[in-house]
C-alpha cells in the first residue's frame, strides 16, 4: 500500500508532461520548443523531468514507443476478426478497436501526425501497419504468396492510405464516431477507392 502513492505521483506527472507536450507542439512545434518549456508549462521543476526523461527527444520516443505497443495490442488481438470480415465481406467495421484507440490518444495522435509534429512517426506507423498486415506469421492478413503486385509496393500503398485517413481525420472537424471512420477506410481498402467514389467500370 506504501508505494501507491509514490505510484499515483509518478502517473500525474507524466501525464503532466505529455500534456504540456502536446500543448507545445500544436503552438510552436517540436524542434522550437525547449525542456524549459515543457516544465514550465507542466508545473514541475527540471529535476523532475530528467528524472523520468533523458531530454526532450527522449520524452518524444517514449510516448511514441507506448503508442506503437498499444495500438499492437488492439491490431494483432484482432486480426482473426479482420481476416473473417474480408471473408464476409459485408462486415466493414472490423478495425473499429484501433480507431476507437486513435479516438481516445487523439490528441496526441494530433500532434505527432501534424506538421508540427515529429515526421519520423509517421514512417514508423507506416512501418508498424506494413508489418501488421504483411508480416505476421501465423495471423496475417495479407499473404504474399496471394498478392497480384508485388507485395512492398501493396504495403506502401495501403499504409500510406491508412495514415492519409486517420491524418485528415484527427485534423477535421466532421466530428465521425470510430465506427464510421472504420466503415469509410474498409470501404475504400476492400472494394477500391473507385468503387467507394461511386464509379461503376461495368455501367
Amino acid at each position: 500500500m506504501s508505494g501507491k502513492p509514490a505510484d499515483l505521483r509518478v502517473i500525474r506527472t507524466q501525464q503532466a508532461i505529455r500534456s504540456a507536450l502536446i500543448a507545445l507542439i500544436e503552438e510552436k512545434g517540436f524542434e522550437a520548443m525547449s525542456v524549459k518549456d515543457i516544465t514550465e508549462r507542466a508545473n514541475i521543476n527540471r529535476g523532475t523531468f530528467y528524472s523520468h526523461y533523458e531530454d526532450k527527444y527522449d520524452l518524444m520516443d517514449k510516448c511514441q514507443q507506448q503508442l506503437i505497443e498499444e495500438m499492437e495490442v488492439k491490431i494483432i488481438r484482432n486480426i482473426p476478426q479482420l481476416i473473417e470480415g474480408m471473408k464476409q465481406i459485408q462486415d466493414f467495421a472490423v478495425p473499429v478497436p484501433l480507431f476507437e484507440f486513435l479516438h481516445h490518444n487523439k490528441s496526441l495522435m494530433k500532434a505527432l501526425l501534424g506538421p508540427k509534429g515529429d515526421a519520423s512517426f509517421q514512417i514508423k506507423m507506416k512501418e508498424f501497419l506494413s508489418k501488421a498486415l504483411f508480416e505476421r506469421n501465423k495471423d496475417v492478413l495479407v499473404g504474399a504468396g496471394n498478392s497480384l503486385v508485388p507485395p512492398h509496393y501493396l504495403s506502401a500503398y495501403i499504409a500510406s492510405a491508412y495514415i492519409g485517413v486517420i491524418q485528415e481525420w484527427l485534423n477535421g472537424d466532421t466530428g465521425e464516431p470510430p465506427e464510421e471512420i472504420a466503415r469509410i477506410i474498409s470501404t475504400m481498402t476492400i472494394k477500391g477507392p473507385f468503387f467507394a467514389a461511386g464509379l461503376n467500370p461495368k455501367a
